[in-house]
């Protein structure tokens, strides 16, 4: 029985759904194929370990005060419902609009990296296929489950989250059966190593491989019991990621040595798992890791797409957004028209950098996917910062650690990561273009223009401005639901 004081929900969604949701948009196949031999290369080569822990325990402090405002907002509204209520109407109407931009950026350049790797995959193996229309064909799939119920979606992610972490464990497996525990190389975790030099490198890829565990909360409606289950699905997401990636990482510095993971990264770079894969997996085991990273960024793809379209509802709900695109499907549930739209203008954007004849990853995925994460890192710190607002007007519980502290060093963790990627920003794209370099203008000119809104609004229509945010704030306060090894509470 539901102790949470949530009314009954008719959601679909359970704890399992929602995980498989936001592990998919971390994408953790795609992580360990495409970010990790970066860090390897330009972080702090054996050291990259500890980052993804140091990043993981950062994030689960997050997670913490993340998990007060998705027991307020009854799991749903994402950053704008956190902001809203920590912070009021018009930092939330800037972060709504930031949101919207950075999860369609992300959703573009995964469409992007899906046509250029497939079209690889394929080639490879002596099919060829324009990158064009292996993105269309993936667009297409997208679409089609984004339309739909998104129990459907969960259920596709599901399979495909098996398999990609199947084959991920199964050269883990592989590794620790050949070398024994010299796979665990000790120096991956000695502070000389750990806290060497290109350490901040490490740090800026670790936590960006994390992109999309904090969409849990957009789903609260289509949720069973979201005020449980969303926190819970958070909790999960940020262990099972992380300690995924930490153990991945140091097998795979065990594999190649520590004392030479960061040449043979820099020699290697994307391919490094797929050497990996062929040396302790076979040709078989190769062939398929490269399946399956196009399976990954097909499920990165419809998660995103997800968490994109849900934004536009949100915001069309409180009429920031044309009013059709907060329409939910009568027999599906789902925000059908959203969805339609923010599928058309992927296309058209995938369709202009195919039709200017521009390289679809180094032009178009490296830009989008770049400026995606880069605001919603920026949108992660603000939440957490959105949680002391809380305490400080009065609307938390006053706990000292999931109020107070956890939310402070989530909020100074993901403040550096800011830093970080905008400091390294040519890096993580890959572009020495100026053009490119500039593109994280385009976060605070779209947050200044939410606050300008707000602003018209307030004087405009009083009305209409009072009503912001506010279907996701008007619940009471109630304890949320925190693992008690988390809570800092023995009786939690």
């Amino acid at each position: 029985m539901s102790t949470s004081g949530s009314p009954p929900s008719s959601g679909r969604l359970g704890t399992g759904h929602i995980l498989f949701l936001i592990v998919a948009a971390a994408a953790p196949l795609s992580a360990m194929v495409g970010t990790v031999p970066l860090a390897f290369a330009f972080g702090d080569g054996a050291g990259v370990p500890a980052a993804f822990l140091f990043a993981g325990v950062t994030l689960l402090c997050f997670s913490v005060g993340y998990a007060v405002s998705a027991r307020r907002t009854g799991g749903s509204g994402g950053f704008y419902a956190s902001v809203a209520d920590g912070l009021g109407r018009p930092p939330a109407v800037a972060a709504g609009y930031v949101a919207l931009l950075s999860y369609n950026c992300a959703t573009v350049g995964l469409a992007g990296a899906l046509g250029y790797f497939t079209h690889l995959v394929l080639a490879a193996h002596g099919l060829t296929v324009s990158w064009e229309w292996c993105a269309a064909v993936g667009l297409v799939l997208t679409a089609v489950l984004g339309y739909r119920e998104i129990a459907l979606s969960a259920r596709v992610l599901a399979l495909l989250m098996l398999g990609e972490i199947g084959v991920l464990a199964a050269l883990d497996v592989a590794i620790l059966a050949r070398h024994g525990v010299h796979a665990l190389p000790a120096a991956s975790f000695s502070p000389h190593v750990a806290a060497g030099h290109g350490a901040g490198v490490s740090l800026m890829f670790a936590f960006v491989s994390f992109i999309g565990f904090e969409s849990a909360a957009l789903y609260g409606k289509e949720a069973k019991d979201p005020r449980r289950s969303v926190p819970r699905a958070t909790y999960a997401a940020v262990v099972l990621i992380a300690g995924f990636y930490a153990l991945t990482s140091w097998l795979a510095v065990g594999a190649v040595g520590s004392d030479r993971v960061r040449e043979v990264a820099g020699k290697q770079m994307g391919d490094l798992f797929f050497v990996l894969g062929d040396d302790f997996l076979g040709k078989a085991g190769s062939t398929g890791l490269q399946i399956l990273l196009c399976t990954s960024l097909f499920a990165a793809t419809l998660a995103l797409h997800s968490a994109a379209n849900r934004y536009a509802q949100v915001l069309a709900e409180d009429g920031l957004l044309p009013a059709a695109l907060a329409a939910e499907h009568p027999r599906h549930r789902s925000p059908h028209l959203a969805s339609l739209a923010q599928s058309a203008l992927t296309t058209v954007v995938v369709a202009g950098f195919a039709v200017a004849g521009l390289d679809p990853y180094a032009d178009l995925t490296t830009s989008m996917l770049g400026l995606g994460t880069l605001g919603i890192v920026a949108l992660q710190a603000l939440a957490a910062l959105s949680v002391l607002g809380l305490r400080l007007r009065g609307r938390g519980q006053g706990h000292w650690w999931r109020d107070t502290v956890a939310p402070l060093l989530g909020f100074a963790g993901l403040a550096a990561s800011v830093w970080l990627v905008v400091g390294n920003f040519d890096m993580l794209t890959g572009s020495p273009s100026r053009v490119i370099a500039a593109l994280p203008w385009l976060l605070p000119v779209v947050a200044l223009g939410g606050l300008l809104y707000a602003a018209r609004l307030r004087s405009a229509r009083p009305a209409r401005y009072r009503g912001l945010g506010l279907r996701h704030t008007a619940v009471p306060d109630l304890p949320p639901v925190v693992p008690s090894a988390l809570s800092g509470d023995r009786h939690a």
